[in-house]
């Protein structure tokens, strides 16, 4: 019996993938630049090459691990498949050829893959440069930022800290908030910023934790912001308007909006988000007819586009990202987040100097 209930239920997830195959997404930007760019919907190779944590394996997957912080990639011996090599020569054209033909042996990357390596630029007396990679694909493209060595021996991925500033306050001053969802006193001295994509299920969960801590922290409030990954969730741009349409025609609806959609992303699809999000407008009190012309009107997909960019802005690459006070925090992790909150309290508790 139990054997058959496995079968039985192996055979429904792959018809519900079949099916999942077939819809088609709603409410997408026609000839938009960014339609299938960020990050990459089918790259076929390890996105943690350039540091996204967004995973093409699997649409049930927001982010994956972290990468590792100053992970060395050698270019002159880094694998037993590009074999040993001499370091390349010192000189801008000669480090941007290096580079490009690692990333093409190590990751397997073949000439249907565009890679154009930016000029490196020093990054003050570190002895490193800054170089801006592009990587495009029939299927999508990407931007990263890489630090090469000054004999252009090793190439460098992960992010590089400046002791000298305040990583934190940098993180504040890029946010955009203005004219974003708020949940909590709007004053309190603890922000939360959630760069959000309403068809990720680690989204929903995010949201489960937060409903549940947040009214434990009444210095803490709550700030919205669009992130939807189209790419690998094709309905993720009409929940975003949907949340936006909803606020701008009654802030506090929105986070009726946003509860109802998270609760429900389970019997969502491409193929119906568009008559759930009037549905969930009409639950939430909202005029639909209203609502309706919002959804297909220029200011709500604007305000969504300015969001994806400000995200971009604060390097934002995967889906839940949150800032707590400016420190970062990718994933739904509970404890993390208690943990931030708590030692925000507690510096709020601690006297000033």
């Amino acid at each position: 019996m139990r054997k058959e209930n496995r079968k039985l239920k192996l055979e429904n997830c792959e018809e519900e993938r079949k099916e999942n195959r077939k819809v088609k997404p709603e409410l997408r930007r026609d000839g938009d630049s960014r339609d299938g760019s960020f990050p990459f919907s089918n790259f076929k190779f390890p996105f943690r090459l350039l540091g996204t944590r967004h995973s093409p394996l699997s649409t049930r997957r927001c982010f994956s691990i972290f990468y590792f912080l100053f992970s060395f990639l050698a270019l002159a011996a880094a694998s037993s498949a590009y074999g040993q090599q001499p370091a390349p020569a010192a000189g801008t054209a000669n480090s941007k050829k290096a580079v490009e033909a690692f990333l093409r042996n190590y990751y397997a990357l073949g000439s249907d893959i565009t890679i154009t390596v930016g000029i490196p630029k020093p990054v003050g007396n570190s002895g490193l440069s800054e170089v801006s990679i592009d990587v495009k694909s029939p299927d999508g493209s990407d931007t990263v930022k890489m630090f090469l060595t000054a004999d252009g021996r090793y190439l460098i991925r992960g992010d590089l800290n400046d002791l000298t500033v305040d990583p934190l306050a940098e993180n504040i001053a890029k946010f955009d908030l203005k004219g974003a969802p708020v949940l909590g006193d709007p004053k309190a001295p603890i922000t939360i910023v959630e760069y959000g994509d309403f068809e990720c299920p680690v989204c929903r969960n995010f949201h489960d934790a937060v409903r549940g801590l947040l009214p434990k922290y009444p210095q803490a409030k709550l700030i919205f912001k669009d992130f939807p990954i189209e790419q690998i969730h094709p309905w993720a741009r009409t929940g975003a308007l949907g949340g936006r349409c909803a606020y701008l025609q009654d802030p506090k609806a929105f986070w009726k909006m946003y509860d109802l959609i998270y609760d429900n992303q389970d019997l969502m699809s491409a193929a119906n988000a568009y008559d759930k999000m009037i549905d969930f407008a009409g639950r939430a009190g909202l005029n639909t007819d209203s609502f309706k012309a919002c959804l297909s009107g220029p200011q709500a997909t604007a305000e969504v586009d300015a969001s994806i960019e400000n995200g971009k802005l604060l390097n934002v690459r995967s889906t839940p990202t949150v800032f707590v006070n400016g420190r970062p925090l990718s994933g739904a992790d509970p404890h993390a987040l208690q943990q931030y909150l708590d030692f925000e309290v507690a510096k709020l508790k601690s006297p000033k100097p």
